[in-house]
């Protein structure tokens, strides 16, 4: 079945989507996405992402030319028209086509992209077994520069840390923040246990706060696992008992060795188990 985009109020054919080579999102990174996950014809925390997306629109002073209620409808009627019971949504603003140059206001018509289709996920065996992931030297950007709760089409930074990871013949890295704090990995959140207490690194760490993992943290807290927000360095990484990421594409993924150590017994333990099960349930319902 031919995919069907939604590009500016209409679904058109996957060949028939296109923008303007002066579009500045092209050129410049100028614009914000969200990254969705389909579960059973639904599409999951659906309102959470729309509201991150707005909030990032604001962030950047990108007027996006539809309504949030409008975005839901349109996000809801692509997933209809490819006939998706599971899969992912790329939701993409750009600024618009625009003059060489940096001024915003020689900007018009912000582009309205939905994509949704298959996923590929990690390997199955990787959520048995766990992960191997490293620490990579590139940072994440300084929140000064470029605050990371901005979801941009400038990714990156990010990007050249997958590039150290994959060159390691891994699936992802950690990314330190500017005070040499652990942040986050390229796409992903990362948690920690530590003698049955739950601990990610706190929004004012230079992160992305994930949808997934708010998800994730709700989950623990209404099962009564001990929880908290705290300042992370790589060695509280090293010494964890469990570590797991977090993400709309992950899901919840184990992690068993950073760095060339081995984490706990290196292998996924019993809370990152239990929040991988409710998890997994709770998309469901």
């Amino acid at each position: 079945m031919p995919k069907l985009i939604y590009l500016n109020n209409k679904l058109v054919p996957e060949e028939q989507a296109m923008v303007s080579v002066f579009d500045h999102g092209l050129l410049y990174g100028d614009g914000i996405f969200e990254g969705l996950r389909i579960y059973s014809k639904k599409v999951f925390l659906l309102k959470e992402h729309i509201d991150r997306l707005y909030e990032s629109a604001k962030a950047i002073r990108l007027v996006i030319p539809m309504t949030p209620e409008e975005m839901i409808n349109a996000t809801n009627e692509t997933v209809a028209a490819n006939g998706l019971t599971d899969g992912y949504i790329r939701l993409v603003v750009t600024r618009g086509a625009g003059g060489l140059g940096l001024d915003i206001r020689r900007t018009s018509n912000p582009q309205v992209i939905i994509i949704a289709d298959q996923i590929k996920m990690y390997p199955q065996e990787l959520y048995e077994n766990g992960m191997e992931i490293v620490t990579a030297s590139t940072i994440r950007n300084h929140p000064q520069a470029l605050s990371p709760r901005v979801k941009s089409l400038n990714y990156l930074n990010n990007i050249l840390a997958k590039i150290e990871a994959t060159d390691q013949g891994k699936e992802e890295a950690i990314m330190m923040n500017h005070k040499g704090d652990v942040a986050e990995c390229t796409g992903d959140n990362i948690f920690l246990v530590k003698n049955g207490k739950l601990t990610t690194p706190s929004k004012d760490s230079g992160i992305l706060e994930g949808i997934t993992r708010n998800a994730v943290i709700h989950l623990a807290k209404k099962a009564n696992i001990p929880f908290e927000e705290v300042t992370m360095t790589r060695h509280d990484v090293y010494i964890a008992d469990e570590c797991f990421l977090t993400g709309s594409a992950a899901e919840v993924i184990p992690v068993t060795k950073v760095d060339g150590r081995q984490i706990g017994t290196g292998k996924p333990g019993p809370i990152t188990h239990q929040l991988l099960d409710l998890f997994r349930k709770y998309v469901r319902e």
